[in-house]
């Protein structure tokens, strides 16, 4: 019985996602494909960009919805964005250098 009370309590444990020493922080809007909107500037996103949700799963640049997101994103050598994580509200109040993984690139 207690084996089976944990495991129902699984999906409700908080998972910490470590970000790559290099991570920036800004509020997101969606644009046509392949550009994006990051703190009012429209940016480009890489050809292999990938953008994680709230649940850190896969999301197509095409689904997503709103504006002024907070996410955490990377950039890449020709300062194209090539990778996004949309973040919770806990995630979003927590600062940035708390969440970085200096070892993570």
């Amino acid at each position: 019985m207690i084996c089976f009370s944990a495991v129902l309590t699984l999906p409700a444990m908080a998972f910490e996602r470590p970000f790559p020493a290099l991570t920036k922080r800004g509020k997101m809007s969606p644009a046509p494909h392949p550009l994006i909107v990051i703190e009012g500037r429209t940016r480009q996103l890489s050809p292999g960009a990938r953008i994680w949700n709230e649940n850190n799963l896969i999301e197509m640049p095409a689904s997503i919805r709103g504006s002024d997101i907070v996410v955490n994103y990377t950039e890449n050598a020709q300062g194209e964005i090539d990778r996004i994580w949309i973040l919770t509200p806990e995630e979003a109040i927590e600062p940035i250098a708390k969440q970085i993984n200096p070892l993570q690139r």
